[in-house]
């Protein structure tokens, strides 16, 4: 009796377990298959409104390439429409409906070449075809960027899908899966005839798009969105027969697109671990390591111990171990390779020039420092002959004995629409001078000083 209870509250708490599981991860609960439809169709076309948008968008990705600006191409990625035509390939391709994946295709073909055009014409001014990271970025998917493209797919449709939608879901895909970057990139190859830019961008593109639209049509047919009513039987057929087709078409590219980039990734990475692997055991110093997975290569050159024939042979049964046969070696090594010798020549020479410049910045420098010093002197003694105050300063004591002292100085004025410098005398007199006799005497000082010194702007106050 009591193995029939243990055996029972054991099976209870499977059972809660198991629904437990099944309501974390159930997403046809909450789905909304009907609304989804209309909300995908009405968001693939590229007219009106949305052409302006996309054009805009592109626009702001495209200046946020060029200067390398990741926050303002996140913003312009928030903004753009080209996530509507993807998902309505994927959803016609589950729904049967083609002609609804006609509509798609073409505003994806629209789509594609506004985006083209608009980059082009932006990367065709001179001013902005500089090369910058984020645009090399651009050029070289892994197969990171596949579980990305696919990963954001899922995420975007199983978002879309439900009745609540989530708003940052669908802004972060927009961000994560970055069709946009790639499609400004290609934009930047075509206008500056940097066609491996073009290739390797339109190549991200691809990915980008064959994984979404592959993510929208399992999660339409997971879901088990209600396929399209034909009234033709025949037609319904070969519908389904083109819509398979059409199906088939991305998902096989899709997963010998992951295969590929997968290959060279782990190719990659093994050649990376084998070279750490080398500078440890060889106590070496390796540089400018390069690697091509389609043909096998692997080149870097050698700084310090040589490597024998026997070592490289070692490399290649090592990268033969880890799955990869017949790489192609090619080491630079030596005093006598005349490629190690010239490299390291342009570092040299490159030290050289760089420090012979500073050394002529700075004598350029002295001497213009120099030139200053002599200036200000020049400056000072022409003030003093332009202007010798002690010896004018005497002649008005000697003109009139009265007066006590004598300060001169340029008094800077302006009424707002014109400002003026104006010499001026201040006098100080003796307190036994009436006023009568000091606005005279004054008077007649300032019209000898204006003759003496060639100017009409003089005047002078009285010190109080």
């Amino acid at each position: 009796m009591e193995n029939d209870n243990t055996s029972k509250t054991f099976s209870e708490i499977i059972k809660q377990l198991k629904e437990f599981v099944v309501a974390v991860f159930d997403i046809s609960r909450d789905s909304d298959k009907t609304a989804t439809i209309e909300d995908i169709k009405s968001g693939i076309y590229m007219k009106g409104t949305s052409a302006w948008v996309l054009i805009f968008s592109i626009l702001i990705a495209s200046a946020g390439l060029n200067t390398g600006s990741a926050p303002v191409v996140i913003g312009a990625m928030l903004i753009s429409p080209l996530m509507g035509p993807i998902l309505g390939i994927g959803l016609s391709l589950g729904i049967n409906n083609i002609d609804f994946l006609k509509k798609a295709l073409t505003n994806f073909a629209v789509m594609v070449v506004l985006s083209l055009l608009t980059s082009f014409l932006f990367f065709s001014i001179p001013m902005f075809q500089n090369e910058t990271n984020e645009l090399i970025n651009r050029t070289i998917p892994d197969v990171r960027d596949v579980i990305i493209a696919f990963s954001g797919g899922l995420a975007l449709i199983v978002a879309l899908s439900q009745r609540n939608k989530s708003l940052n879901t669908i802004a972060g895909v927009a961000i994560a899966t970055a069709l946009m970057p790639p499609l400004c990139t290609a934009g930047y190859g075509l206008a500056t005839g940097k066609w491996h830019f073009f290739g390797g961008a339109m190549f991200l593109f691809s990915i980008n798009t064959i994984f979404i639209a592959s993510a929208t049509f399992i999660i339409v047919r997971f879901l088990k969105f209600p396929y399209e009513a034909y009234a033709d039987s025949n037609r319904r057929k070969r519908i389904s027969q083109v819509i398979s087709f059409f199906a088939l078409a991305i998902l096989v590219p899709s997963i010998y697109m992951f295969y590929g980039l997968y290959k060279k990734s782990d190719f990659t990475q093994k050649v990376t671990l084998l070279i750490e692997k080398v500078k440890k055991e060889q106590g070496i110093l390796i540089l400018d390591v390069n690697t091509d997975y389609t043909t096998k290569k692997i080149e870097f050159a050698v700084i310090g111990k040589s490597l024998s024939k026997d070592d490289i042979s070692t490399f290649k049964q090592e990268m033969k171990q880890l799955g990869y046969e017949d790489c192609n070696f090619k080491v630079l090594q030596n005093a006598g390779n005349i490629e190690t010798i010239n490299k390291i020549n342009e570092i040299e020479s490159s030290f050289l020039s760089n420090q012979q410049l500073l050394v002529k910045k700075e004598a350029i420098l002295l001497e213009k420092d120099k030139e200053i010093f002599e200036l200000k002197n020049l400056l000072s003694v022409k003030k003093e002959k332009v202007f010798p105050f002690d010896d004018i300063a005497k002649e008005i004591k000697s003109l009139r004995p009265e007066i006590e002292e004598v300060t001169f100085s340029d008094a800077i004025k302006t009424n707002f629409s014109k400002t003026d410098t104006i010499p001026t005398f201040l006098i100080k007199w003796n307190k036994k001078v009436k006023t009568k006799e000091k606005e005279e005497t004054s008077k007649t000082l300032q019209n000898w000083l204006r003759t003496k010194l060639k100017s009409d702007k003089i005047i002078i106050k009285e010190d109080h």
